[in-house]
């Protein structure tokens, strides 16, 4: 454990950022699966809209810091790329 005053704050602060990042990964996750499971149920339309919203919630994230930012475009092309094979 930290000793020093600099040390302990900077622990507190690091506690609070994980807490912060834990939320955002668990949203992106939970925005990335929906968008795959619209893809198998195969309806366009709401696969578009979500598809947005992820892709935003990933630049949001990447933004941020709590994902890097090849991550995030590597995952906004790869479920770029599952809607529109799943459109023809």
């Amino acid at each position: 454990m930290a000793n020093h005053k600099s040390a302990l704050k900077r622990t507190r602060q690091n506690e609070s950022s994980r807490l912060r990042n834990k939320a955002v990964k668990t949203r992106l996750k939970s925005i990335v699966k929906d968008v795959r499971f619209s893809v198998e149920e195969s309806s366009n339309e709401d696969v578009t809209a979500k598809l947005i919203t992820a892709q935003i919630l990933i630049d949001k994230a990447s933004k941020k810091g709590v994902i890097h930012k090849k991550t995030a475009a590597r995952k906004i092309s790869r479920l770029s790329k599952l809607v529109n094979s799943a459109k023809t």
